[in-house]
């Protein structure tokens, strides 16, 4: 790795131990094994390297989840079975990637006083939306983006609701269970 890959990796290493206002130059310095200046020569701005590592991690969680969703509930599944499959794997993530779903909402409450951010963060959402409703519809976005990015909203914000009450009490969260069955108390309203 060169000392781009570097600093991204110990960004990301600082990020998931000491959070985003935690962090400092210097962790990320003694984290990839580089110098202050290696931070200002590749990023120009600490900030920039964390909002880059954060986006990275979300990048890579997301693939992580599509792998994990990838593994089908089986050929007879309902879609029903399905759904809950795919949010029992939801879950299970929130667990190993606890400390980058606790930076996303420190960092939502900071986006008034960071522009930037505010910015990364709504490109990366409407790349998340699109993302999503490809992983749980297998809608091809460039095939009905509009269409896409609807689905993608539902899903990423049943995803922010779930990993927002996951991390304030997960023993007391809904688990994918619960989720199926109020979906199901929900669909069935408007089809009666």
């Amino acid at each position: 790795m060169g000392n781009r890959e570097d600093l991204l990796a110990g960004a990301k290493r600082c990020l998931m131990e000491k959070g985003y206002s935690g962090t400092t130059a210097r962790d990320i310095a003694a984290a990839s094994g580089t110098s202050l200046a290696a931070i200002g020569y590749h990023f120009r701005t600490t900030k920039a390297l964390l909002q880059q590592a954060l986006i990275d991690a979300m990048a890579e969680w997301g693939e992580e989840l599509q792998r994990a969703l990838s593994v089908d509930a089986g050929a007879d599944a309902t879609p029903e079975q399905r759904f809950e499959a795919a949010w029992t794997r939801v879950i299970e993530s929130f667990a190993r990637l606890r400390p980058l779903w606790a930076i996303q909402f420190e960092l939502i409450a900071q986006m008034d006083r960071t522009p930037e951010l505010r910015a990364a963060f709504a490109t990366a959402n409407e790349q998340a939306r699109l993302g999503l409703a490809e992983i749980f519809h297998h809608l091809d976005p460039g095939a009905d983006r509009t269409e896409a990015l609807r689905l993608g909203s539902f899903y990423q914000a049943l995803l922010g609701g779930l990993a927002a009450q996951w991390l304030v009490d997960p023993d007391r969260a809904p688990s994918a269970r619960d989720l199926t069955r109020a979906l199901r108390t929900v669909a069935a309203e408007f089809t009666t």
